[in-house]
């Protein structure tokens, strides 16, 4: 049974994977064995009645007949699951705790449909075929519910990292931390780490999960010939996703445009926020049993394509767009306590809307044995068009350019708005010489001056 204390740690900490507030006993009593079935199908939890959603106690009154009506419900559940139901007075309100075991027969059966819980909220899996599919799929056991003996929460953790965590999802840093783990169903009942805490908590997990990284590879032109920049990111999965988006960042290009007063816009050949959903659905959705695969971003001249192990599971891929169904829903649950995951399902409708919005090409997906995302860049056809006009005037161009004029045109390209004796210094000629430099290319009309004659500078055409 719950104590008082632990039910103030658990409404502090937020509804979430492991615990459902109701403010008092819904008119339609079935939504609580919805909610029920949901944690017997995942790994257990709390129904705590009493309990607003601004997590604040408000306290419930549940007489015979409204008990009897929960009892009722839940007795439909199939096959038979056994709760605890009682009462807890937490600072003079009584808050009725429901509390379900991870069930043992799943998965289990209410009015027809099935519900797991996934994150916050329960998913509603409709037919036979789905749920025999899904539960086939994975096999009753989820990779980040796992056992990791080998971790240990009092020396093997990323503090940065777990500091991070805890402010994001506005978490006390009062309580122990095993305690904690507790409440977030990161440990087993024998107090033994799963795999998630480490995989999310941990000091370089990759030590001991390898292929649970993201590689991001820069290829030259269109395809997978020449690689011009190779990096793999590990740690703990927050500051992985936070790499991952840096350096994509780094690879693309941006187009400011300022218009009047008013702050400059920036125009990305791919929005940037299409990128935070791709690779936090990479991360959350990736098979982990896939030991030889990573999840792999990959940018080419022409489009992005972010990929992870592990199509589509069946029950997603018939309403795909729509439904979500997380292969690790420990490490899922933590994104969305960090307000990172904003609504399950919502990725992909998101992704589609950002890039229409950029008036973009939709997303490509390809969803057979890995997921695979592709984003096109923007003007690609007019932008390999200037390259070749761009190559046949500097090829007629180069012919007519001595040395010394090819120097300062790469030099400006590089540092654009050197000023004259700038220029002279780092070429190594006198000032009347380069300046004579400098009028042949402006006569070319290869380069300008631009500004006031004693604080402007030359720039490339």
């Amino acid at each position: 049974m719950l104590t008082a204390s632990q039910i103030l740690e658990l409404v502090e900490g937020g509804e979430g994977y492991n615990v459902d507030f109701k403010r008092s006993v819904p008119s339609k009593v079935k939504e609580i064995s919805d909610e029920v079935a949901g944690f017997a199908n995942a790994a257990g939890g709390y129904l705590l009645i009493g309990v607003d959603n601004n997590n604040q106690i408000i306290g419930a009154e549940i007489d015979n007949n409204k008990r009897s009506a929960i009892q009722d419900t839940i007795g439909e559940i199939s096959p038979a699951l056994k709760c605890e139901i009682y009462p807890v007075d937490v600072e003079g309100k009584t808050v009725w705790v429901v509390d379900v075991p991870s069930g043992r027969d799943k998965p289990y059966i209410t009015g027809g449909v099935i519900y797991v819980r996934e994150g916050a909220n329960c998913q509603k899996l409709r037919s036979a075929e789905e749920i025999r599919a899904f539960f086939a799929e994975c096999a009753k056991i989820f990779y980040d519910a796992i056992p990791c003996r080998w971790f240990d929460i009092d020396n093997d953790i990323e503090l940065d990292n777990f500091h991070t965590f805890m402010d994001m999802a506005k978490l006390s840093d009062t309580l122990p931390l095993r305690r904690l783990f507790e409440s977030l169903e990161l440990l087993t009942e024998g107090g033994v780490a799963k795999n998630a805490t480490a995989l999310f908590f941990g000091r370089e997990p990759e030590r001991k999960f390898p292929h649970a990284v993201i590689r991001c590879l820069r290829f030259k032109g269109l395809d997978k010939v020449h690689i011009i920049d190779d990096k793999t990111f590990g740690g703990p999965l927050y500051q992985q996703y936070l790499n991952a988006l840096s350096w994509i960042e780094s690879k693309l290009e941006v187009e400011y445009i300022i218009k009047g007063t008013g702050p400059r816009q920036e125009i990305w050949e791919i929005p940037l926020d299409v990128f935070k959903e791709s690779i936090m659905n990479a991360i959350c959705h990736r098979d982990l049993y896939e030991e030889g695969g990573t999840i792999m971003v990959e940018v080419y001249d022409d489009r992005v394509e972010i990929s992870n192990p592990g199509g589509l599971l069946p029950v997603v891929a018939a309403e795909f767009g729509h439904k979500s169904m997380s292969r690790n829903p420990l490490i899922f649950g933590l994104f969305t306590r960090m307000h990172i995951v904003e609504k399950v399902g919502s990725g992909i409708p998101r992704m589609r809307r950002l890039m229409k919005e950029a008036d973009l090409p939709e997303p490509k997906f390809d969803t057979q044995g890995f997921f695979t995302v592709t984003f096109m860049k923007r003007a690609q056809t007019n932008r390999a068009n200037d390259d070749r006009l761009n190559d046949r005037l500097n090829d007629r161009l180069n012919d007519r350019l001595n040395s010394r004029e090819k120097r300062v045109i790469g030099m400006l390209s590089d540092s654009p708005g050197l000023r004259t004796n700038e220029l002279s210094e780092l070429i190594g000629v006198s000032v009347p010489t380069l300046s004579r430099t400098l009028r042949n290319l402006i006569n070319l009309g290869l380069i300008e001056y631009r500004g006031a004659k004693k604080t402007g500078g030359y720039y490339v055409l």
